[in-house]
């Protein structure tokens, strides 16, 4: 029942926070949300913090709920690929920070690209099949979920995370290391949306897929077919 599945969400997204939480508050620091890195270092970073390790765990499960939607629901596979490249395409953000320092400087930005372009090349394609996608499945609580989460990492956050905004906020009091924490904890909140959108998603079209096992073409032509031979 869907009740079960949404309560055991939310032990799930409690249990995590409150581990991170306490995590911090036992030992001041654990978090790694403000590491000096290298010697002259004046910002810092937190991509060493467990939250940002998180977030790309989250992002890879959403990716691979979609590609087995793609796999086994034929009829979810125009929205389904395109969400599992929005899902590389994050990971790869996310990982940014070593992609430049570890191996070659705005990498990550061509990979990005590259993932891009396929994914809006294979929805121009499929865009009468992405409107059948769609019109099956609309509305839709886990796809409701995933442009909540969507409105959170694309807007929100980025709003919120404004530096010049936390300076005006904490003026003399200003430290980066707020801003970043509560960046990385509201961007967390968006990816625990999306992973929650992910397997309502695929719970849905595996229902769909299920209830449908004949396409819907194929259900047409039988239909146009039983009218045109009349009842003898």
């Amino acid at each position: 029942m869907s009740w079960i599945r949404y309560l055991l969400y939310f032990v799930a997204i409690a249990l995590v926070t409150w581990m991170m939480t306490q995590l911090e508050i036992s030992s001041p620091g654990s978090l790694k949300l403000h590491v000096i890195v290298y010697e002259g270092d004046r910002l810092g970073t937190s991509e060493f913090s467990p939250i940002e390790i998180v977030q790309p765990l989250i992002l890879g499960i959403c990716g691979l709920l979609m590609l087995w939607v793609a796999k086994h629901c034929p009829s979810q596979r125009p929205l389904a690929i395109p969400f599992a490249g929005l899902a590389l395409a994050f990971i790869i953000r996310e990982c940014d920070y070593f992609l430049d320092r570890y191996f070659v400087d705005n990498l990550w930005q061509v990979l990005v690209g590259i993932t891009g372009a396929f994914v809006i090349t294979y929805t121009y394609r499929q865009q009468r099949r992405l409107k059948i996608a769609l019109a099956r499945l609309w509305p839709s609580p886990g796809l409701a979920l995933l442009f909540a989460g969507a409105v959170i990492l694309f807007a929100f956050v980025h709003l919120i995370g404004h530096e010049p905004l936390w300076r005006s906020i904490l003026a003399d009091d200003y430290r980066r290391v707020i801003k970043l924490a509560v960046e990385e904890f509201i961007e967390l909140l968006g990816y625990f949306l999306w992973l929650i959108g992910a397997i309502e998603y695929a719970y849905q079209a595996r229902a769909i897929a299920y209830r449908e096992p004949q396409p819907a073409a194929q259900r047409r032509r039988d239909r146009r077919r039983h009218d045109q031979e009349g009842p003898y």
